[in-house]
């Protein structure tokens, strides 16, 4: 039943969100219209929707998404050229639970995490 999952950010400036996601992690506007204060990104087989929140306070934004890949070392190597900002905290490794991640964080401080199994019988 389920199909898809599409969640939805807060972002304090559209301009300045649209431009991290399509320059620095790839992505491209989806969708015909130009909402205000509203703004709907894809790459490959995600969307990932924002809503305008001029009032946040990145520092108390706990804003997250795990995001699978099936390519995560290009994919991390396609963000190194780009110079994208690794979080601190979350370069590209091996996790106990037999996932290989990394992490960004956004101009709004939400926490984007990408994650490949390293489990035969997983995607």
């Amino acid at each position: 039943m389920l199909t898809a999952i599409n969640p939805k950010l807060p972002m304090r400036d559209k301009a300045v969100t649209k431009d991290y996601y399509i320059n620095q992690l790839g992505f491209q506007v989806f969708g015909n219209e130009d909402f205000d204060g509203y703004l709907m990104v894809r790459k490959d087989h995600i969307q990932i929707h924002f809503f305008e929140f001029r009032g946040l306070d990145p520092k108390e934004n706990y804003g997250q998404v795990y995001i699978r890949t099936d390519d995560i070392d290009e994919f991390y190597q396609f963000l190194m050229e780009k110079k994208t900002r690794i979080h601190p905290n979350g370069h590209l490794q091996t996790k106990p639970w037999g996932q290989k991640e990394f992490s960004v964080l956004d101009p709004d401080n939400n926490l984007l995490t990408f994650g490949q199994s390293l489990l035969s019988n997983e995607k």
